[in-house]
């Protein structure tokens, strides 16, 4: 097939990033029969395949929790710890760390959980009516999950955390050692408590899932294609199409949901968002030995242990060090170590590295909704560690938005221009 010829394309809307969100989101606005181009840069939802498949729609507290600045130093400085930032970065992580900081006041928290709570409400619902369309239910877990803890100790540190999910509705079930056990036997005897969330869910193949949602997009009428977006093309105030690799494409509206990289193609328009990008790790084990029945996250270890089609998968880490530095093969290994800690009779022959960058700002809320200051962009970004638990209801949310319906939730909080 000849190649098509970009610039001759019809003006529609057009969605920057083939993740997850971008996918969610055209998928909605294919299902109103609006046609959607999708452009993708890099391998085809590259960004999503390698996540920990959590759909957890209780998740409102954010990062930045308060009495984090205590613990800020400490992270810093172990070079084995949850968070990394290598030295050569510090400088240019300064600014978003002090903004982190900041975002953990009470009051902010509160309100950064209640527009998590309304976005997120019904995650697992939505995920399943876009599964349910593709034929492809099977791709969603109901077991719940469950954080796993050495002592009552350990525990009382996340009550804060814990007490917040529940005041927003979340179902959290208490254990000690025999419930835990009953569960999960193959856990081991050192983590002696456990909380019990039983309503949250999990995708057992997130490249998979991304796959379907793409297949279901171009069902109904979408495209997707892949092509590097250099700029959004503006007449005078309103966006009328993209810039390239592959030359301009006509737009009536833009959706910016590049992930990582949608603050780049915001900055030319006089908006800094506070993007960066905390490189997350997985080791995939083809052929553990253990198989939990559900996905299990060590409080200690700040590390998501998951059941997944092709074996288990143990995904964590947090590393602040660009968009552009290489993978550190050393972060991918030490996720065997935290395996090992609630697994320790567990096989690791034939393992397999990944690493993805989590689009994060200092406050966890992403940017959603429409830009108030330039006409016909909407942005669908930044949504951390909840991009899997965030993508089905952002696509739901931004797609009927942009169709002229009224959004069922109040669309302020998640503004770009917050900042």
């Amino acid at each position: 097939m000849a190649p098509m010829d970009i610039a001759s394309d019809q003006p529609r809307i057009v969605v920057i990033g083939g993740g997850i969100v971008g996918l969610c989101v055209a998928w909605h606005l294919a299902r109103r029969g609006l046609a959607p181009l999708v452009l993708e840069a890099r391998k085809p939802h590259a960004a999503t395949t390698g996540n920990a498949g959590a759909i957890s729609h209780g998740s409102v507290a954010p990062l930045a929790m308060p009495g984090v600045l205590r613990q800020v130093p400490r992270m810093l400085t172990d070079r084995a710890g949850a968070l990394h930032i290598p030295l050569r970065y510090w400088l240019h992580a300064a600014p978003w760390l002090l903004r982190f900081v900041a975002s953990a006041r009470t009051s902010r928290v509160e309100g950064v959980a209640e527009a998590l709570a309304a976005l997120l409400f019904g995650a697992l619902e939505r995920h399943k009516e876009i599964l349910a369309a593709e034929g492809a239910t099977d791709l969603i877990r109901e077991q719940g999950q469950m954080y796993l803890y050495r002592d009552e100790a350990q525990m009382a540190k996340d009550a804060a955390g814990l007490e917040l999910r529940r005041r927003h509705g979340l179902r959290i079930e208490v254990l000690d050692r025999a419930g835990l056990a009953a569960l999960e036997p193959d856990v081991a005897p050192a983590y002696t408590r456990a909380v019990f969330l039983p309503d949250h869910g999990s995708c057992v193949n997130p490249a998979r899932f991304a796959e379907v949602v793409a297949q279901g997009v171009r069902r109904m009428g979408g495209e997707i294609r892949e092509a590097e977006v250099r700029a959004i093309r503006m007449d005078g105030r309103r966006a009328d199409g993209v810039r390239t690799d592959a030359g301009d494409i006509p737009a009536t509206q833009v959706v910016l949901a590049a992930g990582a990289w949608s603050a780049r193609l915001l900055a030319p328009l006089g908006i800094k968002v506070p993007l960066e990008t905390q490189r997350g790790y997985h080791v995939m084990l083809p052929d553990a030995g253990v198989t939990p029945g559900r996905i299990l996250s060590p409080a200690d270890r700040k590390v998501f242990i998951s059941p997944m089609e092709e074996g288990l998968r143990v995904a964590g880490s947090v590393e602040i060090a660009g968009l552009d530095a290489p993978p550190n093969e050393a972060r991918a290994q030490l996720l065997l170590d935290d395996l090992r800690a609630v697994f320790p009779q567990v096989r690791t022959d034939g393992a397999t590295t990944w690493m993805g960058h989590r689009p994060c700002l200092p406050d966890s809320v992403p940017v959603m909704g429409p830009l108030k200051t330039w006409d016909g962009i909407w942005c669908a970004f930044g949504h951390g560690h909840l991009g899997l638990t965030g993508s089905a209801p952002t696509g739901a949310i931004v797609a009927a938005a942009i169709a002229g319906e009224k959004p069922n939730i109040d669309l302020a909080p998640f503004s770009a221009e917050r900042f």
